[in-house]
């Protein structure tokens, strides 16, 4: 027997294999299209591009700390090899991290420009007809009033000041009257797309600004000493990470000059003892065809200087240090960065001799602001700032290892080629400076001077010693843009979670010498406070009949 309920040409499955469509090439494209393109896959991606972040925040980046990367590979000889094959010190210019970053931007440009043609769409269109029955509709209300005279005029007029009502109310409207009945469709609520659509809108912008951007972005970094200039060009930078279209003539020119670096520290017998309080590096700044402009460089509170921002990383002392050959030739002079070591700032520095001498000289210094024994006999500093300043020093002389042209760090000495003729186990003891003194050389070398900085007429040790900045000079020409798509973004995504969207409607039908008028509404997307606008439309409409109609009365 024919089954009913199965339309005459089904199939039962009677042993012939059904055979889908071959999709072929295009095919398989549209489909590959259709899936990278979807909501879906744009939130995969993004999740995965937030966790190809994480290594560069875990592993030290070439482009942000060559110095950490090379120390990661001494410390890790053989798990570094493998991180470096995987990009994991260059996790931002990866090709695993760029192939998810162009996906996800292809994705989202995909999702995002077939919703806005379709939303365009749905701007310029009606609103839907009036449903024939609004009481299957779950938010519905009913009133109804008497009327003497013509009740298609009472209920043609009562949709019409319900229509006024819901365009006062910001919606869009559209009359459908019917064989003896009247109504008005309403809908608002188009900003919830908007926002969605401009929330990925600006994610898209977000991601050509922080690509194009970045392009033109570079940072260095520089140690300047308390009266040293720097000028910005590539040759005067410490460290320097240009973007891909960044060249040495694309530099905007000025200078700027360390005049003083003020540190304040809390002093000895108050609470929080030796502690820093704030440091501030003056500095002054000089474009070309401009007057030098005097400026502060504070932690958290950078300098702008021609559209770049000068950000202050660190400071400490700057021994100046004099040496003479054994003729009394003067064959070094220099003021030396030492980097701080402990909070109150021990600090390690190196001073190399290459030329002047019979062979190279390296010397291994510690200096302490506020020199002090330990029981064990070993010099420690108790405070930051200068009350007792003494340098010591291990001499050592051969090979420096930079005749080959082999790049050295400036902090570090390799004593592998030398010997050691001062200081350990060398039988001879280490210098020791103070500001002001000089001391012989071993071997009979020459001398060595630790200069006293101090201007005439200072008492004590106050500024006896200079002070170094470490600066860091950043241009980033993406940074207004991602900011601004930023908030773009955030304002798309509020109007996307807060805004309802809605569609209302409110039909009025004859019925003898009265007039029924149904109000009912139906949500877009989650809208709890639907019900409570379709009673407020219904309470405020129904309250303006009445005053037309005394007799009204009402029918839930």
């Amino acid at each position: 027997m024919t089954d009913p309920l199965r339309p005459s040409d089904h199939a039962d499955g009677d042993g012939e294999e059904i055979t889908q469509p071959r999709l072929g090439a295009v095919g398989w494209l549209r489909w590959g299209w259709r899936q990278l393109t979807s909501m879906r896959t744009a939130l995969v991606l993004l999740l995965l591009l937030a966790i190809a972040a994480v290594p560069g925040s875990l592993v030290p980046q070439r482009t942000a700390d060559p110095n950490g990367v090379t120390q990661y590979f001494t410390d890790n000889p053989d798990l570094a090899p493998v991180l470096d094959k995987l990009s994991l010190f260059d996790v931002y210019s990866s090709p695993w991290f760029s192939a998810i970053y162009l996906l996800l931007f292809i994705s989202l440009i995909g999702c995002v420009l077939p919703r806005t043609k379709h939303h365009w769409k749905a701007l310029r269109s009606q609103p839907p007809r009036t449903p024939a029955r609004l009481s299957r509709l779950d938010d519905h209300r009913e009133r109804s009033f008497s009327v003497e005279g013509d009740a298609d005029a009472a209920a043609a007029a009562a949709v019409e000041s319900a229509a006024a009502q819901l365009r006062k109310s910001g919606y869009r409207v559209a009359r459908y009257d019917g064989r003896g009945t009247f109504s008005v469709s309403a809908e608002r609520g188009y900003l919830r797309e908007t926002g969605n659509l401009v929330f990925h809108a600006a994610l898209v912008g977000v991601l050509v600004a922080v690509g194009v951007g970045g392009g033109f972005t570079y940072t260095g970094q520089r140690v300047l000493v308390e009266g040293q200039a720097f000028a910005n060009s590539l040759l005067d930078y410490s460290s320097f990470n240009p973007g891909r279209f960044v060249g040495g003539d694309t530099l905007t020119p000025y200078s700027l000059t360390l005049d003083k670096f003020d540190v304040s520290y809390v002093p000895p017998g108050q609470p929080g003892s030796g502690q820093a309080g704030d440091f501030i590096a003056h500095v002054t700044t000089q474009a070309p065809g401009q007057d030098a402009q005097d400026g502060e460089v504070r932690v958290n509170h950078p300098l702008d200087v021609q559209g770049d921002r000068v950000y202050l990383l660190g400071n400490g002392y700057a021994p100046t240090v004099t040496i003479r050959d054994a003729d009394g030739k003067e064959v070094f002079h220099d003021s030396i960065a030492f980097l701080p070591q402990d909070a109150n700032m021990t600090s390690l520095g190196v001073i190399k001799v290459a030329d002047g001498l019979p062979q190279q000289l390296g010397l291994l210094g510690f200096f302490y602001p506020t020199m002090d024994v330990l029981d064990s006999g070993a010099l420690t500093s108790t405070y930051g700032g200068l009350e007792y300043p003494t340098l010591t020093l291990r001499v050592y002389e051969g090979d420096l290892g930079i005749d080959d042209g082999t790049p050295r760090s400036v902090y570090t000495l390799d004593p592998s080629k030398m010997t050691q003729i001062a200081g350990g186990d060398s039988g001879t003891p280490a210098l020791q400076l103070m500001p002001g003194q000089t001391e012989d050389l071993p071997n009979g070398l020459g001398t060595i001077t630790f200069e006293n900085e101090a201007p005439a007429g200072a008492t004590g040790y106050e500024q006896s010693v200079k002070r170094f900045a470490s600066l860091s000079i950043h241009r980033d020409l993406a940074g207004p843009w991602v900011l601004g798509f930023a908030l773009l973004a955030l304002f798309g995504l509020l109007a996307a979670l807060f805004v309802p969207r809605r569609r209302m409607w409110v039909k009025a039908t004859p019925k003898g010498d009265t007039v029924l008028v149904e109000y009912a509404g139906l949500a877009r997307g989650e809208d709890p406070t639907l019900a409570s606008a379709v009673d407020q439309l219904a309470d405020k409409h129904g309250a303006v009949v009445s005053s037309t109609h005394p007799d009204t009365g009402k029918v839930d």
